[in-house]
């Protein structure tokens, strides 16, 4: 997370091109909203139990289980051509890309309608409930959640795209109504999500599939990937946003954060 914002504002302080960013975690973890509740909406005890590190994002949205999946980051100006200024727009473009890499997997993806599956409240805490505008749905699952920020003409999207998906992992970290049972909570999940492994039948790793999806962006956008590292002010940046707000609880669980400059 502080690798996505520092770039982000990076970006806010100095012309550099657009980022592409994939990566996954180290050990399963929950990113929640900028906005959620995290005791309200989470069980924090059982994350604590399990060792599950819970992060809250910079972009809102509902929590996301990170274990066996791949996480996306754009982070790019809305006038630099490659992509429109409204928020519904991006989502679309970058869902576009998406579900071309996706296609490549012979994975046929669509992107959601004006009208989204039916929302259960007692699973409205995670991203994967239902999907919003423009979001990938394959056989009517969500395959894919994404958020987004935008300031100063400048947006941050990531998203979590599933390789695999254990229902029954999610619903043992939700802070759920007592009075829905657990099953009843997976079956609903089974409705609504699916992973690349449910359609795939050969293994798809990580590397694998990031090469596919980057090649998916550059196809759709019609540009070229460069790989580089940080600059030095997104390491420096990416260094405060660590120490001053990612690695803190009064953060992540209570969303309460110090600005600092550039």
């Amino acid at each position: 997370m502080a690798i996505d914002e520092a770039i982000f504002r990076a970006n806010q302080c100095e012309e550099v091109l657009p980022t592409l960013r994939f990566y996954n975690w180290r050990l399963p973890s929950i990113s929640i909203g900028y906005f959620q509740d995290v005791k309200g909406e989470i069980d924090v005890d059982a994350c604590r139990k399990h060792r599950i590190d819970i992060v809250r994002r910079p972009t809102g949205g509902k929590a996301v289980y990170h274990d066996d999946e791949i996480t996306y980051a754009v982070i790019a100006k809305g006038k630099d051509g490659l992509f429109p200024q409204n928020m519904l727009g991006t989502y679309k473009i970058i869902s576009l890309c998406i579900r071309d890499g996706l296609s490549d997997l012979g994975i046929n993806a669509n992107l959601a309608g004006t009208d989204s599956l039916p929302r259960e409240a007692h699973l409205d805490a995670f991203c994967f409930s239902s999907p919003s505008r423009y979001e990938l749905l394959v056989d009517g699952k969500k395959i894919c959640g994404s958020a987004q920020v935008r300031t100063h003409g400048f947006f941050l999207q990531h998203g979590s795209i599933l390789i695999d998906f254990d229902p029954a992992k999610i619903c043992a970290f939700m802070n759920s109504n007592r009075h829905v049972d657990k099953e009843k909570q997976i079956a609903q999940f089974k409705k609504t999500i699916t992973s690349i492994r449910d359609h795939v039948k050969t293994n798809i790793d990580f590397v694998e599939l990031s090469e596919i999806m980057k090649n998916a962006f550059e196809k759709v956008l019609n540009i070229q990937f460069v790989e580089q590292d940080l600059t030095p002010l997104e390491n420096s940046i990416k260094t405060k946003l660590l120490n001053n707000k990612y690695l803190c609880d009064q953060w992540n669980m209570e969303g309460e954060f110090i600005p600092f400059l550039c």
